[in-house]
Order: C-alpha cells, then sequence, then structure tokens
C-alpha cells in the first residue's frame, strides 16, 4: 500500500510525521530503521505517530519511534511539530492541544508568532524516577565509565534528570572541544542506566544563556534535542548557575526554556518546520 508522511525538523532535529488516524497501518520496528536510514530510506532521527487518544479529554496519541526501531517516551522538537502536522493535515483546528504520551499527558499551544510552546511537566530528580542506580538523591552524581578498547576508566560527575525520558547532564569549559561521540556512546548505555539515556554536555555562558550538544539514546548526536534542552535548563537551576528563563543555543537554532523550580512544569518554545510530502511503498 501506498503510505502518506510529512518531513519536518524542529531545528534541524529531524522527523518523518505519520498520520495513523486517517492510514490504517502498523509499522515494524524492521520498517523503521530501514526508513530511518539516510542513504537507502528517508532518513530521520524520530519516526512520530499521531493516534487517537484512549481517553477522550485528550486530542490525540502522541507515539515516538527513534531510527534504531525502539520506541521513546518523550521528544520535545517533536511535540512542537506533531501539532503543525495535525494542524495542516485538518486533524484540528485548535491552537491549544493535549497529547497522550507513554508517560503522560502534555500541552502545546500555538503562539501568536507562529512559535509553538510546550508544557514538558514537572522535571523529575528521583533516581528511581530516571531510572538511574544510586544510593540516594542528590544533585550531583560521579560514575566510573568505561572509554573505548583500552578499558582506561574515566569519572564523570553528572546531574540525571527526567523530563518525559532519561537525562545525565554533563556541564563543560567548552561545549565544542566536549567528546560527545566517545563519552555520549559510553554513558547512554552504561551499567548504572538500566534503560539507557541522553547525554546532554552544556556550557553556561551566563545566567540566561548555555550552549548545548546533546547524544540522545537510540540516535546518536542530533542538531538540537528538546527534552534534552529543559533537562539542562532544570540541571543548571538546582546547581544555582541559572536564572528561571534561558535561552539554548544548539547546533540547529535556539530554544527558550522557563523553569521556576519545585514543581513548576517546565516551558519550552521554538519553531517547527514542515520540509516535504511524499508517498511510500509498504
Amino acid at each position: 500500500m501506498l503510505l502518506r508522511f510529512t518531513k519536518m525538523h524542529g531545528l534541524g532535529n529531524d522527523f518523518v510525521l505519520l498520520d495513523l488516524i486517517s492510514q490504517d497501518i502498523v509499522v515494524r520496528d524492521e520498517q523503521i530503521r530501514a526508513l530511518a536510514d539516510r542513504r537507502l530510506g528517508i532518513g530521520f532521527d524520530q519516526l512520530l505517530i499521531v493516534e487517537p487518544p484512549g481517553n477522550p479529554e485528550i486530542d490525540f496519541r502522541y507515539r515516538i519511534f527513534n531510527s534504531d526501531g525502539m520506541e521513546a517516551e518523550q521528544c520535545g522538537n517533536g511535540a512542537r511539530c506533531f501539532l503543525r502536522f495535525v494542524r495542516d493535515r485538518g486533524l484540528t483546528t485548535k491552537t491549544k492541544i493535549k497529547l497522550e504520551t507513554n508517560t503522560g499527558i502534555i500541552e502545546c499551544k500555538l503562539e501568536s508568532d507562529g512559535s509553538i510552546s510546550v508544557n514538558m511537566g514537572a522535571p523529575k530528580f528521583e533516581p528511581k524516577a530516571i531510572p538511574f542506580h544510586a544510593d540516594k538523591a542528590q544533585i550531583c552524581h560521579q560514575i566510573d565509565v568505561p572509554m573505548g578498547i583500552t578499558g582506561d576508566i574515566e569519572k564523570v560527575e553528572l546531574t540525571t534528570v527526567n523530563i518525559g525520558n532519561p537525562h545525565a547532564v554533563i556541564f563543560v569549559a567548552d561545549v565544542e572541544k566536549a567528546p560527545v561521540f566517545k563519552l555520549g556512546s559510553a554513558i547512554e548505555k552504561h551499567k548504572c542506566f538500566p534503560e539507557g539515556v541522553n547525554v546532554g554536555f552544556v556550557e553556561v555562558t551566563n545566567a540566561g544563556n548555555i550552549k548545548l550538544r546533546v547524544f540522545e539514546r537510540g540516535v546518536g548526536e542530533t542538531k538540537a534535542c528538546g527534552t534534552g534542552a529543559c533537562a539542562a535548563v532544570a540541571a543548571g537551576r538546582l546547581r544555582g548557575l541559572l536564572d528561571d528563563d534561558v535561552t539554548v543555543q544548539l547546533r540547529g537554532g535556539e530554544l527558550k526554556v522557563a523553569w521556576k523550580g519545585e514543581e513548576a512544569p517546565v516551558m519550552m518554545n521554538g519553531p517547527a518546520c514542515r520540509v516535504y510530502e511524499g508517498r511510500l511503498h509498504i
């Protein structure tokens, strides 16, 4: 059958979106991996699927699959693209929608300037909420990381945050010189993180600005990561390094993130762009 899809991106973090409300199909993990191949398929960081909600008070069910075929819990950049997609496809005329995800409900809003804001909920720091193997909750943890085939051990200090999915945040002096691939790939599947983890490398420019690179679980480094930006700001606020409102500079562009602390939700604002539409044989 022919399956209609849309290619989109949020600051270079790219997606394929499928409307499985008007189309009836089950996409298998091997098909996801094939479609994600940037030489032989379409190419994307995540596949985003629109489904009917299980709760009638919610607008849509929002599902995320990484390029390795594994289902993810949350994607902030994807949520912004999701709202633009369902409006473009005529699935809703609302400017504010509620989405059902594997980890709870999030809200997206189309702003008057065309940007999209997402209420990501309150961040969680308890080790069991990450999940992360640690004796107790604290701001910073230190883990031993085996580096490559040499077996050398590097001690790494990080802050763990769950903002719909798990993040390990590392503060560095220069984000451009950070060993994102080497350290990110080692921590992503570290034994302390039984379900894997996204790894963020943060350089604090000042209390209102940071630079960020993210090695995403099941994907690798991406040009932008919405939940990674939210996790970085939450970790920086927890450590007393950042203000309530922070501009996050990623390789793909800027996100605005605000968090007032405690049980307040993290708010993220940024663009969502449609690249093209197409049809493929399944």
